[in-house]
């Protein structure tokens, strides 16, 4: 599923100590007990000093079709009581394909500016599947939150991991690597500043 000539690849802010969030998310809390404001402040704070400082942030969403767990579409629970079209207003920045995981149904969501939500519920191949088919010759982003980026990397789907680390631990919550076995990587990129360290693995067979 990843043979196409795009790469299927992942974004990721994490801690020093390794967590994307932290416990106790909530829709007023979305990163949960981050460190911060609970909406990413701290965690996210390079990404606010914006793509002249950091680079990195320009290609983040130059993927073709993206893939994303339901926590990090939304807060919503169960069955869909509610409606719920994301945390990104109603011009969402994917102006793509989004392959959202679920376990419930749902009818897809076109949004302003190209972004199309779709709800899959069999599984992460069938999901990588859809997106590939979306993404053509495209990337496609594994886009998070980190619980989804270890299924797809356990499983063997992705190719090159793009990671923000920050300095500072929180010593709990949802983190990176947690029931993936053993990985080779290769190191094709890195860079500091005072709020990141910017690094790029390919994930070798």
């Amino acid at each position: 599923m990843t043979t196409g000539t795009g790469k299927v690849t992942c974004d990721l802010t994490i801690t020093l100590d390794g967590y994307a969030a932290g416990h106790n998310q909530s829709e007023q809390r979305p990163f949960g007990d981050d460190g911060g404001d609970g909406w990413g402040d701290r965690l996210h704070a390079w990404y606010v000093e914006g793509p002249e400082k950091h680079p990195e942030i320009s290609r983040m969403m130059t993927a073709k079709a993206f893939i994303m767990g339901r926590n990090m579409f939304g807060p919503v629970r169960g069955e869909w009581d509610r409606e719920w079209n994301g945390w990104w207003g109603d011009n969402p920045p994917y102006h793509g394909s989004v392959f959202v995981l679920t376990h419930h149904p749902r009818d897809p969501q076109p949004m302003d500016g190209g972004t199309t939500f779709y709800f899959v519920t069999d599984g992460i191949e069938a999901a990588m599947k859809r997106a590939r088919e979306a993404a053509g010759d495209g990337d496609i982003s594994v886009h998070g939150g980190a619980t989804t980026v270890n299924q797809y990397l356990a499983a063997g789907l992705i190719n090159e991991m793009r990671l923000h680390i920050v300095p500072f631990t929180l010593g709990a919550g949802t983190r990176l690597f947690d029931g993936v076995p053993p990985l080779n990587l290769e190191q094709v990129y890195s860079r500091s500043s005072d709020s990141a360290q910017h690094v790029t693995y390919r994930v070798l067979p």
